[in-house]
């Protein structure tokens, strides 16, 4: 469904809706207008998001300090990865958190958990990294932003009444829309042409690009527990002997 489907349906929904209800149509109309925008935001409108989602984030989560082991360790990565990304500015933190997960946002804000970088070492951590970078320099991340704000403003189309509307993405709203982002699904083609960035961007970079074999079977033999990392990102098994038969072809 393109987005101007869904502004049709959600509106027709509501028109639907029981008079007790009190729909306040001005608010409806409001959020409706932002479903339709959301498919087109400027890319100074998705930064202005990403940045306030980012900072959502890292306000409810407990950043390494500049002295920090995994500080240290990250800014040995990040001279190693560079500073940008197709010319936006990049910028590391690490959560400590035991969770396994790493993700980056359409502004080049990239976030690693300490679970990670425990399981890893420092190629396999580029390897994941360089990845994320992927999902943000082939407008994957953008793309998921557009879908995580056409469903907040039906959320805001929907809860829309007569006692007062939420226009604006702030609160418990703002936050939902930072837990969409970071939890993002990507197709199983975006994940092989994320896996296939990082590869051409270490190769680049002459950096050791078994790193991305090994990290991908490390994901793969986790089970149980709370890793965000297989949820949202499949098929680790499969990635790993891409990149294996990428290694191959080149000999």
């Amino acid at each position: 469904m393109n987005y101007r489907s869904l502004v049709l349906a959600l509106c027709a929904t509501l028109w639907l809706a029981p008079a007790a209800h009190a729909l306040d149509l001005g608010g409806m109309l409001k959020a409706g207008s932002q479903a339709l925008q959301a498919a087109t935001l400027s890319d100074a409108d998705v930064k202005s998001l990403a940045d306030q989602a980012c900072e959502q984030s890292d306000s409810e989560s407990k950043i390494a300090p500049a002295k920090d082991k995994y500080t240290k360790r990250m800014d040995k990565i990040s001279k190693a990865l560079g500073t940008e990304i197709d010319g936006r500015k990049v910028n590391y933190k690490v959560y400590l958190t035991p969770d396994v997960n790493a993700w980056a946002m359409a502004n080049g804000c990239i976030r690693v958990y300490s679970g990670l970088m425990d399981l890893m070492n420092d190629d396999e951590v580029i390897g994941v990294i360089g990845h994320e970078m992927g999902h943000v320099a082939l407008g994957h991340t953008k793309k998921a932003m557009q879908t995580a704000y056409a469903v907040s403003a039906a959320r805001t189309a929907a809860g829309s009444t007569n006692n007062g509307t939420v226009t604006t993405l702030a609160g418990s709203e703002l936050g939902e829309f930072t837990e969409s982002l970071i939890n993002a699904q990507f197709s199983q083609s975006q994940e092989k042409d994320a896996d296939n960035f990082s590869f051409d961007l270490l190769t680049k970079k002459k950096l050791n690009r078994q790193g991305l074999v090994t990290a991908f079977q490390k994901l793969e033999q986790l089970s149980g527990g709370n890793h965000s990392m297989l949820s949202s990102h499949p098929a680790s098994a499969d990635r790993a002997k891409n990149i294996e038969n990428r290694l191959a072809a080149e000999k």
